[in-house]
This record gives structure tokens, sequence and C-alpha cells, in this order.
């Protein structure tokens, strides 16, 4: 299959005026889900959508929809998309370069007057930062229960969703069921250094991690800090590094590419005179398979009871509700990948994605495929995340042709 170059002038001016939507002084993006600079933002894609041919809805979870006809309407639609709200003072290429990309494969189809046999739909998640909220609506798994939870914005979610033209009330029209959508693709920035540290174009993601937190609670005894000798302390503070240095020690000695991270800690009374009679930490374990992050944790809390008995402390350890299973991608989107990328002559690789991404709620309702191009420096959430405009535009034709080989290869 022959490639369909896209617009890339298009699509750098189409990045270029979202980022002025919710631009900060340093020149980042803010555009928090359910703000005014978030409206905005959704109403100049609306625009384009619109110009693209696509025919746009809003669905009660506030999603935004832009479908085109496919000669055979019948068939379920091929969605591409991403999310545009971003996180406090953040980048202008994460999840906008895969929204506006979508809508640049369709506008080059349209341009070209070339049909697809299946519809297509261009979809712009909301709230994919704050939880990814958006997607978990249209795969079922956000509850009614759900809505009444505070946001950044400082809306509940129920309230939030109502502001961008969703309803709440209800929700439960949002979910699609498995096979109504007969694939989804998601063109993404990197957010690593992965891709260009090896000179790597394209990365072809083979699945997208799973995420398990655990809220500890070390219990030691606060005392004075000249008086105390040391045999005689308990010292919660020290049995927080020893437990910081043991998950860091086992996520990187255990084979495969999972992570551990300890990012949010508290220690108290947290004087510098006082020793730390109790602290409080969240460990994070992330690893493309469930067992993966199963056999992290057990190594780590195997390793609590020698750290309790070195420091005289007590270690309690409860799992947070907000767990998010892995989500390989599928074999035919990965194919289709790879070849639109080597139909191209870029060079590409498979890769897990070790953030989280709406195609991970679509996988058990649809095939799921992602497609990642180069972050410069690996920076991302950030004011100085760039992906460059070469990567663009390669991430762009991949997109579009990987899009059009799916729409031959699925029923």
């Amino acid at each position: 299959m022959p490639p369909v170059p896209i617009d890339t002038p298009r699509l750098t001016r189409m990045l270029e005026e979202l980022r002025e939507i919710g631009r900060t002084p340093d020149g980042g993006v803010e555009r928090l889900a359910y703000t005014d600079a978030d409206v905005a933002g959704r109403a100049q894609v609306a625009e384009w959508m619109e110009s693209a041919g696509l025919t746009v809805r809003i669905d009660t979870a506030g999603n935004m929809i832009g479908r085109r006809t496919g000669t055979n309407d019948r068939l379920p639609p091929i969605a591409i998309g991403s999310h545009t709200d971003t996180v406090p003072n953040g980048g202008a290429y994460d999840g906008s370069l895969g929204v506006l990309a979508a809508i640049e494969s369709v506008w080059t189809l349209e341009d070209r007057a070339m049909p697809t046999r299946h519809p297509i739909e261009v979809i712009n998640f909301q709230n994919e930062e704050g939880g990814l909220h958006g997607s978990a609506a249209m795969a079922g798994t956000l509850s009614a229960n759900d809505l009444d939870r505070a946001t950044l914005s400082g809306k509940t979610l129920r309230d939030g969703i109502a502001f961008i033209g969703g309803d709440p009330d209800s929700i439960q029209k949002s979910p699609r069921s498995p096979g109504e959508i007969a694939a989804y693709l998601e063109l993404h920035v990197e957010q690593g250094a992965v891709l260009e540290t090896a000179g790597i174009d394209i990365g072809v993601v083979d699945g997208i991690f799973g995420v398990e937190q655990w809220d500890v609670t070390i219990q030691g005894a606060a005392n004075h800090a000249g008086t105390t000798p040391m045999d005689q302390r308990q010292d919660a503070l020290l049995a927080a590094a020893e437990l910081i240095r043991t998950v860091n020690d086992v996520a990187r000695h255990t084979d495969g590419s999972q992570v551990g991270t300890v990012g949010q800690i508290d220690a108290r009374p947290g004087a510098p005179n006082v020793i730390a009679g109790n602290v409080t930490l969240c460990i994070e374990l992330r690893d493309g398979e469930p067992h993966g992050i199963r056999r992290m944790f057990d190594a780590i809390t195997s390793a609590c009871a020698t750290i309790e008995a070195a420091t005289n402390t007590t270690i309690e350890m409860a799992c947070r509700e907000l767990g998010v299973l892995p989500a390989p991608t599928h074999p035919t989107s990965r194919s289709a990948i790879a070849d639109a990328a080597r139909a191209l002559d870029l060079a590409h690789q498979l890769m897990p994605s070790g953030a989280c991404h709406d195609a991970q709620n679509l996988a058990p309702i649809c095939p799921i495929g992602m497609i990642f191009v180069p972050s410069v420096g690996g920076v991302s959430h950030s004011p100085e995340e760039y992906t460059r405009p070469e990567d663009v535009e390669n991430g762009g034709n991949v997109l579009l042709g990987a899009l059009l080989r799916l729409d031959t290869a699925l029923d």
C-alpha cells in the first residue's frame, strides 16, 4: 500500500494554534479538564473536525466524537484520537498530537476524496490527565458513584461533565459494547527518551503497563535526636529509607521492563532535632503483566520483616483502589503500524508504554494499537515538552497508513 502523505503544514498550524489556548507565562500549556480553557480548546477542535468533514457529537460522558461515514456504514467504526486536556503547566504535544493528527488524517482523505470501508471516529477523550475518565466511561468502568469525586478544576466529575456538554445523569448510556468499535489507534509522544536515544523514528507499542499503588504507614517512636543512643532508636524515617531502597532494588533486578517508585513521603513530627516516629509514603509499581506487579510486591513485603526487625518499627500497607490493568496491544494493529512505518522507510521498534493512556481502557472492548514518536530529551508534562516537526510528520503519516491498512484487514 503506497503512503498517503498528510498535510504537514496544516497539522503544524493546528498544533501551534491549540497551544495558544491556555498558554502559560513561561510557555507551557494549561487546559485542565472542566475549565474555561478546556472548553475553548474543545470548541476549536470541534471546528477543525467539522472542517475535515466530520459530524461532531458529544456523548453523555462529555467525550467529543467526530464521525466520517464509510462505504459500508454497517461496519463498526475504526476509532482514532487521544485527549486535549493537560496537566497544570504542561506541554503542547501530550494528547494534543494524537487528536490533531487524527483530524488531519481524515482531512487528508477528504481532500483526496478517498473513501474507507469502515466509518471513522475521531475521539477527543475528556479528562485523560485527571484519571482517564472519558475512556473509562466509554468502556463502562466509570460508575455513577464516581461522579462526586473532586477534580483539579474545583468541580466534581458530575459538574465537570455537565460543564463540557455531557449529561452525567445519563452516564449509563456512554459505554460501547465489545465489537461496537472495530479498532482504536492512538498516536502519542513517547514521554521518555528511549526512541531519541536509540535514533528510532517510530515506537510500535506492544502493551501498556498496569499500575498498582500502596499507602504505607511506618510506625516508630519520636524521641530526642541528641539524647537517644543510636542502638535505642525506633527511627521510622530510617525504615522508610530502607524500604525505598528495596523498591528500587526489586524493580532494577527483576527480569523485565517493570518500574517501581516512591514519589510521596511524609515524616512526622518533622523537626530536625526529633527522630521521626511516623512516616507515610506511597509505593507505585508498574509492569506489562499483572503477575509482574504481584511478583515485585511479594519481594518488597518479604523484605519488610527484615527492615522492621533492624529498625524496631512496624510497617503496614494498604492497596489503593485505583489499580489499572495492563493492556496488550493487538497483533493486527501492531502489524499495521509496523507496515506503515516500513513503507515510509522509518526505523521502528516494539516497546512498552510505561504511562497510562485512553487506549488502555478500551482494550477490553476493542483491539487497540499505539504509535509513539520521540520526545526531545524525554521531557513531558512540562513547558519544555517538544517533539520535532519531522517526528510530528512521521507520526501523522504512520497513523494514516495504519488506519488505511486496518480498514482493509478488519471485518
